[in-house]
């Protein structure tokens, strides 16, 4: 895929927000001195599909505490959500999922979906009681059975726009 590189950015830290080693980065990017990014730049980031090439879209309303999953541009199914609290707010910004795990343990509920910012994701709830609340430490947070059927409804690429 294809990341914009945005003012404040660093390849280091776009290899970590995409889970992608460093020399990687660097060897999918031949023609870019790494000490000379800037913004507005392209880089490749190797291994994740181009968002643009895949029919959905994951639109997240922050106040609304809502979920939409968008198929071709046309809302396929809403699901409520928990989001972050005060001093740990749901990042806001566009960002794709770049992996899953089942299964995650401890309160990440059943799945787990990692979006290209270091430590946030999409993931299940072992309190459920939490969902439609600012409650958690910035993830997005769904019932387990709703995240599980996102999981296994969109594809690794996948955009996610979060917005208030």
């Amino acid at each position: 895929m294809i990341h914009t590189i945005k003012s404040g950015e660093t390849l280091s830290q776009i290899s970590i927000d995409y889970r992608t080693p460093l020399p990687s980065l660097i060897q999918a990017n031949p023609t870019i001195d790494p000490d000379m990014i800037f913004p507005g730049q392209t880089i490749t980031i190797p291994g994740i599909p181009e968002p643009d090439t895949l029919p959905y879209k994951i639109d997240i309303s922050i106040n609304n505490r809502q979920l939409k999953l968008l198929k071709d541009g046309a809302v396929m199914k809403q699901y409520p959500i928990a989001v972050g609290r005060i001093l740990h707010g749901t990042p806001v910004g566009d960002f794709v999922i770049i992996n899953k795990a089942p299964n995650p343990g401890g309160p990440f509920g059943t799945m787990w979906m990692s979006l290209s910012k270091q430590y946030y994701g999409i993931h299940g709830t072992n309190d459920p009681s939490s969902i439609g609340k600012a409650v958690s430490r910035g993830c997005v947070r769904m019932y387990n059975q709703d995240v599980e059927e996102l999981a296994r409804t969109i594809p690794i690429g996948t955009r996610v726009s979060i917005h208030p």
